[in-house]
């Protein structure tokens, strides 16, 4: 394991193994039933609505298939060669891409809810590993072994997310009401536990004292430049926090339904002004603006309830996976040039460009 991360990091792989990569738009998927599906996003039919073709797939009948319900999946972030995945059945795994085939397997004591690399790290290879335990795992890919543990939470933690901004940095969410942030280098590790109440005691009961949420912590996001951190708890209560300081903004989101007993996978823009934060919302995907709380429409296309939705920067797309069976591309309506003596008002809807007209939908255009 540790020659192939190294053959990697030094650039003296099989070139071919790249090519995909430069070649194609890929996306992984994970199912319920444990199958992982590598999909090319490319539309070369170039019609407004397509469906994109799966290349391969870890299907039933491999014999490495995960047994349970696959919660996350995800690149090796320096390349496409390399692919992590995480299961109900206890398991995370790392995959050749071009074999289909596992380079190393870690084993947990319990259910695993979520993982995730550091999408900067230069000087690590850790992955933060959330599972039914409280205490989190840090598995080293040189090394193959779960090296380090972070103890602090009190129940199962949910959701893990690497700082963008800062690699050792690390936020965990727990059901026990809590958002730690860790430096992983330091011995005692946790650098803060998020206070919902920014430490005003006045306002905070005992039971919510140093809580971040009045309910599980099952969601967790931070901002393209980890400026911010954006949590969901099953009070349904979305919360903007500054990464630095810890600081809860108290940006109002209103109610925001969460309904998920376990990890809940949303997501927000990069690149969009104002930037979004995309949730799903039971059957439908809720987007706020992040730093204002706005509810600025529900995109509706799925016939059952959503579990997860990630954002594609570099083409500026949202997929989001529901337990329809289903994965949807959104992408933003975008207009043509409007003339500068034609007014917008007295356009026609035509002038919408057709190729996008149903792609952003809300409950407004829907009535």
């Amino acid at each position: 394991m540790l020659g192939f991360i190294s053959a990697r990091q030094a650039g003296l792989d099989d070139p071919g193994r790249l090519r995909r990569a430069e070649a194609t738009r890929s996306m992984l998927s994970g199912g319920s039933d444990g199958v992982i599906v590598l999909y090319d996003l490319e539309n070369l039919s170039r019609k407004p609505s397509y469906t994109c073709k799966a290349l391969c797939s870890v299907g039933r009948s491999h014999p490495d298939v995960h047994r349970f319900s696959v919660e996350t999946v995800q690149w090796y972030p320096h390349d496409t060669g390399m692919f992590t995945s995480s299961s109900f059945d206890k398991t995370l795994k790392i995959w050749d891409t071009n074999t289909l085939q596992p380079a190393d397997v870690f084993h947990f004591e319990g259910t695993v809810y979520s993982h995730h690399m550091s999408p900067v790290a230069t000087k690590h290879c850790l992955i933060a590993v959330g599972t039914k335990s409280p205490k989190v795992q840090l598995c080293d890919l040189k090394s193959g072994s779960c090296s380090h543990i972070l103890q602090g939470h009190r129940q199962e933690v949910l959701a893990v997310s690497w700082s963008p901004r800062h690699e050792y940095v690390l936020a965990t969410a727990s059901a026990d009401n809590r958002v730690k942030l860790w430096d992983v280098r330091r011995a005692s590790g946790c650098l803060r536990t998020l206070d919902q109440h920014n430490e005003e005691k006045s306002k905070a009961t005992s039971e919510a004292a140093g809580t971040a949420h009045n309910g599980r912590v099952n969601g967790l996001c931070y901002t393209n430049d980890g400026l911010h951190l954006l949590t969901i708890g099953t009070d349904d209560r979305m919360r903007l926090w500054n990464s630095s300081t810890g600081e809860n903004t108290l940006v109002n989101y209103g109610k925001v339904c969460n309904e998920s007993r376990k990890g809940l996978k949303f997501t927000v823009s990069c690149g969009c002004s104002p930037e979004f934060a995309f949730v799903p919302y039971g059957s439908t995907i809720a987007v706020y603006t992040v730093f204002t709380g706005e509810l600025i429409t529900m995109l509706r296309g799925h016939y059952s309830t959503v579990d997860c939705c990630v954002f594609q920067p570099n083409f500026q797309e949202l997929y989001s996976g529901s337990k329809d069976c289903n994965i949807l591309a959104w992408i933003p309506a975008l207009r043509e040039p409007v003339p500068d003596d034609v007014s917008e008002k007295s356009l026609p809807q035509q002038h919408l460009n057709p190729a996008y007209e149903d792609a952003w939908s809300s409950s407004d255009d829907e009535g």
